[in-house]
């Protein structure tokens, strides 16, 4: 399977960083092809321009890369800190430029956006791995968990993947190394679970 691997945070050495490497370990253990973006280490422009709005919009060589890789996935992983309920801006502007119509979703022909879309991603499922130091208790409810309606129904089941998983690791800010250790474990444990060993051959 070919899996891509969407990685947000500015800091390399920040746990988010971990996760995306422990989720490439384990795919390749697994056989599985991957296909990474490290969004900050690319330098990705997340400022999305009226040309390319529309479905026929005018995109230049890096969105429609970065639209290509998307459309061959078989599944997908984003790993981002949750900052203000929200994914952080660069991935946020990933998101506007790069799950486009024709792309990743579409309407019937007689639907001019107002209806319900068709999902066009072939791949069958999305897993997101976030970072918090919000207790889940507040979390839900004081502020809803925003990123859950986000990435589960706003994002992936709109556009067609219908497998959806999210995990959460917190407080980041007070655990030690032997907790992330174990969030690691965790994170091997959902590869696993959703993308296990490829025994073709």
């Amino acid at each position: 399977m070919r899996i891509l691997i969407i990685l947000a945070h500015p800091d390399r050495h920040s746990f988010n960083h971990a996760i995306a490497n422990e989720c490439k370990q384990r795919l390749t253990e697994n056989g599985h092809k991957i296909i990474f973006h490290d969004l900050h280490e690319e330098h990705f422009d997340p400022l999305i321009t009226s040309t390319e709005i529309p479905k026929n919009g005018k995109i230049n060589d890096l969105v429609k890369n970065h639209c290509d890789d998307l459309v061959q996935s078989d599944g997908i992983i984003i790993v981002h800190p949750n900052w203000w309920g929200q994914p952080p801006a660069i991935l946020k502007g990933w998101i506007d430029r790069i799950i486009r119509p024709g792309i990743a979703y579409e309407f019937h022909d007689s639907d001019n956006g107002e209806g319900i879309p068709i999902g066009l991603l072939k791949a069958k499922t999305g897993l997101v791995f976030n970072t918090s130091n919000t207790n889940a208790d507040r979390e839900n409810k004081i502020f809803g968990d925003p990123l859950e309606t986000i990435w589960k129904n706003c994002i992936f089941d709109f556009c067609g993947v219908k497998q959806f998983e999210r995990k959460i690791f917190r407080i980041i800010v007070t655990s030690d190394l032997e907790q992330r250790l174990q969030w690691l474990k965790e994170t091997r444990e959902l590869i696993d679970k959703h993308f296990p060993e490829n025994k073709i051959g």
